[in-house]
């Protein structure tokens, strides 16, 4: 079980880190902690009341837990407020101003009333024309890091452990493009600056420089350290500012090496035009002048500037998934209230309300059609692009859209209950958690700055001591060029951002990842277990006779019929909806009792009634007539289902149930096993359906008659010899399965039980979504190992030919400006190589 709590007392990581690492010590806990919004999400193997938590708190600080957020810690978090507001319903004649924070509100265009809003449409009171729409306004988001999704903050701003911009949890253009606009206009400002510098710096070189025909060199240098100013202090600032935080929070990343590289450029610099003479000779040239770096300085800054704007360019499309997701939503409704229709905003909608679906339209909410037909594109939800033919008391699903026919719907599931409410906040989720593989990288991270600082500085000692004259000048330049090459930021980025794009290549193929973990576990799968009803078969079982002997026929069904009509199982379901299509009465049951696995038993008209398999006859030690075992093995090996009928304690009949094997469960298992999966089918059902269902997929190797607990042994027996095991199921009674096994899969047409156990929901609910989802692992798991080789080969390579490495064999150094075009890039090139995800064809 898991349960969020609320933690006060915590002012910074160190104390985030105490409390989680409290939490973690109590035994059966599993928890995460996170500083802003101050929560903890803690799953229990059993439930651990909250007294026993507060006393481990109170033991590491003055910490305190509590269920519920208090007003000074109230925050948004995980996608809804604390405080909860109910949408008003308010009539046009009610009027508010319009100002920039109104929220779904309508005027006219052609303001006849001036500033006058209403808060429903409708037309203007003056001139009639319908009144427009304000864009509504995006909920205040929160924000996360992309290396770190621990860390959480309210306004937009910088990581305080890596420094890289934080990015919004819920993704929206006006979130994306504040940030690359500001980026954007800060690289114009640097470039425009830089480039003069740049250009007086590279004519010097030239023999004669023609320069000095117009002014003095001391000027053209106080022209230089002029023209870097709005370089340093406006468009390259956020790197100093990043770069001071990290030091002063104790989390070194690539804005430590940035700000430490170009400081020191640019003050040596200034220091060199202002006052020259206090430089000892070795910081000197041949002409026994100073040398300066406002080029190298400005460059930098440019070009690091260059790759944080590529990277708000890249980060826009990793979380493109997510963001056509949202667009699937409408922003309004026909609502059918007494017969007519009025337009509502979807949060007006209610479960019950009936709502017309006109051609075109997107579907608000899920529900169920109560009047009409119609096609339905559901690609965008289950990847299928054939639309599926819906008629009345079939499910539809928000986001999907209506074909060329208009229907009546009842609203269900509405808000954050909706299936695409859901798979957004599951892709968000997901995009944000951490894959085991990434702990390698974060181990590398902690340590690379500090051994990146430290082969700056014997860097300049090696030179100073065994390069050629000057040799601090070359020093000092190399050692820069080091500081400036490493990149951190490539390594940290190589695993979440494979992580979010295939999430959410997976949720637009209808496979909700519930995190990274599983993403990583699919890929080493090498045992499936699926159960048939409902995995297999369609789980829509129909009735195709009821047998008796000496007992009549419409009496055992109406018995049945009582017996289930209080079950939600499909079985169950199927008997009652053949005996209300015979238009078979039946009377009430009493002592109803479901036996998990087997059957149901109750009292019908004082008489003992049992309905199940050949355990709960065995159960109840019910009288078996040789016959009726007969012709209950002929239906078995036709693939039928049979369940046994008995009335006090003898058999008197069967009912015969078809469950038709889905489309492409054949293929879907086919493909598996030729990809090396071993297949194995788990089954309740007795061994003669099991065979027959087996022999139509070609699976030799399946279990029959399998209880809730037979299924969990065999899969901890063969998690004991070494197999990583994948069970996939859609019923209440695979939930402890789903749990036990390495990835659970349920199937997205099962119950919410299931759903909720399982780490991998199929939105369709077929095989063929394991096959994707496999696919789609290695793809992913590919993806990331080429980030992670790029990463550690382009820092092993970049540092030591920084360093001055291949001087001495081929006379090459690497000028500071080029390790800093060469460090842009490189996390620019771990996203893109990220992005190529997006076209994968799973």
């Amino acid at each position: 079980m898991t349960h969020t709590y609320f933690i006060q007392g915590m002012s910074c990581d160190g104390c985030r880190t105490k409390v989680e690492k409290t939490l973690n010590s109590l035994e059966g806990v599993q928890a995460t902690v996170s500083l802003d919004p101050p929560q903890a999400v803690i799953s229990m193997q059993k439930h651990i009341a909250l007294p026993v938590l507060q006393a481990a708190l109170s033991k590491a600080g003055k910490y305190t837990i509590s269920t519920e957020n208090t007003p000074q810690n109230t925050k948004v978090h995980g996608g809804h407020s604390a405080n909860h507001q109910h949408a008003a319903h308010h009539s046009p004649a009610s009027s508010t101003p319009l100002t920039p924070s109104s929220k779904g509100t309508y005027y006219c265009p052609m303001h006849c009333e001036g500033d006058k809003a209403y808060n429903a449409p409708g037309n203007c009171p003056v001139c009639g024309m319908n009144l427009e729409k304000l864009p509504e306004l995006a909920v205040p988001s929160q924000y996360t890091c992309p290396m770190h999704p621990e860390v959480f903050s309210n306004t937009p701003g910088a990581c305080p452990k890596c420094g890289m911009d934080l990015v919004p949890l819920m993704p929206s253009e006006t979130n994306d493009n504040a940030v690359y606009h500001d980026l954007r206009k800060k690289m114009i400002v640097a470039t425009a600056f830089t480039l003069p510098i740049f250009l007086i710096a590279m004519i010097e070189m030239i023999p004669h420089n023609p320069l000095l025909q117009l002014m003095d060199a001391r000027y053209w240098n106080w022209l230089q350290m002029g023209l870097s100013l709005p370089v340093i202090f406006y468009a390259g600032w956020l790197f100093f500012e990043r770069g001071w935080r990290s030091v002063t929070s104790g989390n070194l990343n690539m804005f430590t090496l940035i700000a430490l590289g170009t400081a020191v450029a640019f003050v040596f610099s200034v220091t060199g035009v202002i006052s020259p003479g206090i430089f000892p000779p070795e910081f000197r040239t041949e002409h026994g002048s100073v040398p300066l770096y406002f080029e190298a300085a400005t460059v930098i800054l440019t070009l690091a500037l260059l790759g944080q704007l590529m990277e708000a360019k890249a980060h826009t499309q990793t979380s493109s998934a997510v963001k056509e997701l949202l667009k699937l939503s409408p922003t309004d409704a026909t609502l059918v209230r007494n017969g007519k229709d009025e337009k509502v905003s979807i949060h007006a909608i209610q479960p019950g309300d009936l709502l017309r679906i006109k051609p075109g339209d997107k579907i608000p909410v899920d529900g169920k059609i109560t009047e009409g037909e119609s096609s339905i594109d559901e690609s965008m939800i289950t990847g299928e692009p054939i639309p599926a033919d819906k008629k009345e008391g079939d499910a539809v699903t928000s986001g999907t859209i209506n074909g060329n026919k208009s229907f009546i719907m009842v609203a269900e599931k509405v808000g954050s209950e909706t299936l695409l409410a859901q798979i957004i906040a599951m892709v968000n989720t997901a995009s944000r958690s951490k894959a085991p593989i990434q702990k390698l990288a974060d181990t590398i991270s902690r340590y690379f700055v500090p051994t990146v600082i430290l082969a700056a500085v014997i860097t300049y000692f090696m030179w100073l001591k065994w390069g050629p004259a000057p040799g601090a000048v070359y020093g000092f330049i190399n050692a820069v060029a080091v500081l400036i090459i490493a990149c951190p930021c490539a390594l940290g980025l190589a695993t979440p951002m494979s992580v979010m794009v295939g999430v959410g290549k997976g949720a637009q193929s209808g496979i909700l990842i519930k995190n990274a973990e599983a993403l990583e576990a699919m890929a080493r799968v090498n045992v499936l277990i699926i159960d048939k009803t409902g995995t297999i078969t369609e789980g829509k079982p129909s009735v195709e006779r009821v047998f008796t002997k000496q007992f009549d026929e419409t009496q055992a069904l109406a018995y049945i019929a009582a017996l289930n009509q209080n079950s939600e199982h499909p079985l169950a379901q199927a008997v009652v909806n053949f005996a209300r299509n015979k238009n078979v009465s039946w009377p009430q049951a009493k002592d109803f009792e479901a036996i998990t696995g087997k059957g149901v038993t109750g009292t019908v008209e004082g008489k003992k009634i049992a309905l199940g398999n050949k355990a709960l006859m065995t159960t109840i030690r019910a009288q078996i007539h040789p016959d009726i075992e007969q012709s209950i093995i002929e239906e078995q090996k036709q693939g039928k289902t049979v369940s046994y009928i008995a009335v006090d304690a003898v058999v008197i009949g069967f009912v015969s149930i078809a469950d038709a094997i889905k489309p492409g469960s054949k293929a879907a298992v086919a493909e598996l096993i030729d990809g090396g999966m071993e297949v194995m089918m788990l089954t309740g059902d007795n061994e003669n359906t099991a065979a027959a269902v087996a022999r139509e997929l070609n699976l030799t190797n399946f279990r029959a008659s399998c209880l809730p607990q037979d299924k969990l042994n065999e899969i901890k027996r063969l998690q004991q010899s070494g197999k990583i095991v994948a069970m996939a199921g859609d019923g209440i009674n695979d939930a402890p399965a789903l749990v036990q096994a390495n990835i659970g899969i349920a199937m997205g047409t099962g119950t919410d039980v299931a759903i909720e156990s399982a780490r991998i929901t199929l939105v369709k609910g077929d095989l063929q979504g394991i096959v994707k989802a496999k696919k789609l692992s290695h793809a992913v798991m590919k993806n990331i190992r080429q980030n992670l080789f790029f990463a550690f080969f382009y820092n092993a390579l970049g540092i030591p030919v920084a360093a001055g490495l291949l001087y001495p064999f081929f006379g090459v150094l690497l000028s500071p400006m080029i390790a800093a075009a060469a460090m842009s890039f490189s996390s620019v090139s771990v996203i893109t190589n990220s992005l190529r995800l997006r076209s994968k064809k799973i």
